[in-house]
């Protein structure tokens, strides 16, 4: 249904806050998140048809249309954006301290699933959930590769992942988590046989490069986005692991390029020293993505809320 209202979001949003259904709500944002009426029916045990009539009753009342049918599923259309972000936290809260329908009130939680990279686990997430731990959340960690581990949380295994992109669709929830910072960095020993040369990136290419793929995907963006250029040099050592790349480079294994917060303490104790210092660095921002509908578990929203707010001081 078309947008029948001169005021814009401005009446959408005083009728969102004044009368709407809290049960038509729930169901806009379980299609918003699967991108389906057959998934969302399947998620909130309804039937098709229910789920396409409360859709369409809630465009009534908004005077908006929310979806846009597809062969394959539903578009949001772009209120629906602005009328799940303004919905999700408060539903997503509400149903955590609903709990699931007909559980025992004693009854434990299941673990929350997290998944994510190994060294942002490792570094940044794992020190901060000893609170939630304490409170008696229970945790699951896997480290992994991002493409897998969104395969794996599509099909169930995981509740939760920090993914280093953002998904493709709409099919899960994302939302932006932190940004790292990329540093170019050697050891002090490389730093000075190198000096100050008048162009870094070609002098770089007498020192051994250390990378942690084949195709260099770290060090190859660094080059163009600041030295403005394609990356023709081929690493010496490949290790899969950030954490070994930088113990190699710490112990004089040429140079590197890694995020910022992995090697902090080396750049601050003068282990690692940073070959450049660009105005504007590359930037990477991880998502936090959840699987589609509301959690059973309550704790899941509690741990997304916990990383959402610690990701600030990472």
């Amino acid at each position: 249904m078309r947008d029948r209202n001169t005021n814009g979001s401005e009446a959408a949003g005083q009728t969102v806050g004044a009368s709407l259904d809290l049960n038509l709500l729930r169901t806009f944002l379980t299609v918003y998140r699967t991108g389906s009426f057959t998934a969302a029916a399947r998620l909130l045990a309804l039937s098709q048809p229910t789920v396409t009539t409360q859709i369409r009753t809630l465009e009534r009342q908004l005077g908006r249309e929310l979806f846009e049918r597809r062969a394959r599923g539903v578009t949001p259309a772009p209120y629906a954006d602005e009328l799940a972000a303004r919905i999700v936290q408060p539903l997503d809260s509400l149903a955590a301290v609903a709990g699931p329908a007909g559980s025992a009130e004693d009854a434990p939680a299941e673990p929350v699933l997290l998944a994510g990279p190994a060294e942002l686990l490792s570094r940044c997430v794992l020190p901060g959930l000893a609170p939630l731990v304490d409170e008696g959340v229970r945790l699951r960690i896997t480290p992994g590769l991002t493409e897998p581990l969104l395969d794996d949380l599509r099909a169930g295994r995981h509740d939760l992942v920090i993914a280093t992109f953002r998904p493709r669709g709409r099919t899960l929830t994302a939302l932006p988590l932190n940004d790292e910072e990329f540093v170019l960095v050697t050891s002090p020993a490389w730093a000075q046989r190198l000096g100050a040369p008048e162009h870094l990136a070609a002098a770089l290419h007498a020192v051994p490069l250390v990378a942690y793929a084949e195709d260099l995907p770290i060090v190859r963006r660094y080059w163009r986005h600041v030295f403005g250029r394609r990356l023709v040099q081929q690493p010496a050592l490949t290790v899969p692991d950030l954490n070994a790349v930088k113990a190699a480079v710490v112990g004089g294994t040429g140079f590197t390029v890694l995020p910022r917060y992995l090697c902090a303490e080396e750049l601050a104790s003068g282990a690692l020293v940073l070959l450049h210092d660009p105005e504007d660095p590359p930037i990477n921002t991880a998502f936090l993505v959840q699987r589609p509908g509301t959690s059973g578990n309550p704790h899941v929203a509690l741990v997304r809320d916990h990383l959402l707010h610690a990701a600030r001081d990472w």
